[in-house]
């Protein structure tokens, strides 16, 4: 399994030289099976550059996956490439809550007056497999959905292939549960002995005071997550809007010391674009 970032950042795409490490796109990452098929997750604005890739490599079969339908995680849809080619094949899952289908919520991003194209006017096939269930697979690899605790709910998911395990939790408060959200032993269990977790941890602890409720987790409470359920390496994931390379940096230094002081092995970084990594 191969996991590459496009956009890691939160809430709005942002620009400028105190965001060139880690990326200024919101969500999108792709995973490449071993035998090259491709899961892409989410629709940011990272799956802009996503698509120019595909469409050089020719790619034609595809499949995306939605966590949930606010804006930051729908709103490159538009600017998807490989959608205006003929012979383009894009199967489309999503959370089984978020109040409406993925065709709804998707062709809005592309309705007048806000975009000159319409979404009917796209060349790609474009398949809708509705509800993700408890458990199904997409070219090869096996993935289990556990709802999100964000307002409007979503769904994480653990993406397996040959015994290597990706969690992905972005938009997950760990410290309040929204609706249809989870206890934090849920989130513990489901991300039990992983090789791979990448978390939300977009708050500071002095910037909670102000955001608790609004659906994102502090770094340390995501760091505790990941220790507790001692997970192989974590990421640091939906970097707020504000925060610029050198805080992040920080904060990724902060998350090391206090895995040293515990005695862990386990490795700590933020996920950044265009990082790539191999199960």
């Amino acid at each position: 399994m191969l996991i590459r970032c496009w956009g890691s950042r939160g809430s709005i795409p942002v620009s400028g030289s105190e965001y060139i490490k880690y990326g200024g796109d919101t969500t999108c990452l792709e995973l490449r099976t071993k035998e090259d098929n491709i899961v892409i997750i989410d629709a940011g604005s990272g799956i802009r550059r996503l698509g120019n890739n595909l469409v050089q490599e020719g790619r034609k079969d595809l499949n995306i996956l939605f966590t949930h339908a606010h804006w930051d995680h729908i709103l490159g849809f538009p600017f998807f490439k490989p959608l205006y080619f003929k012979g383009t094949e894009v199967s489309m899952l999503g959370s089984p809550l978020a109040q409406e289908s993925i065709k709804n919520i998707i062709s809005k991003t592309m309705q007048a007056p806000n975009f000159p194209v319409r979404f009917e006017d796209m060349k790609a096939e474009i398949y809708y497999v509705g509800a993700c269930p408890d458990w199904f697979r997409i070219k090869g690899i096996s993935i289990t959905p556990i709802r999100i605790s964000h307002p409007n709910q979503g769904m994480g998911y653990k993406f397996v292939e040959d015994n290597k395990t990706f969690v992905f939790l972005t938009d997950n408060e760990l410290t309040y549960m929204h609706p249809g959200g989870l206890p934090y032993n849920d989130y513990l269990e489901f991300s039990r002995g992983a090789d791979l977790l990448f978390h939300d941890a977009e708050y500071l602890p002095e910037e909670y005071k102000f955001t608790k409720t609004w659906g994102h987790s502090i770094y340390l409470d995501a760091l505790n997550l990941a220790l507790e359920a001692g997970v192989k390496r974590f990421g640091l994931f939906h970097h707020n809007q504000e925060r610029t390379d050198e805080q992040v940096d920080r904060m990724v230094e902060d998350c090391r010391r206090i895995i040293r002081e515990k005695g862990s092995d386990m490795e700590c970084f933020a996920v950044a674009k265009d990082m790539v990594i191999e199960l």
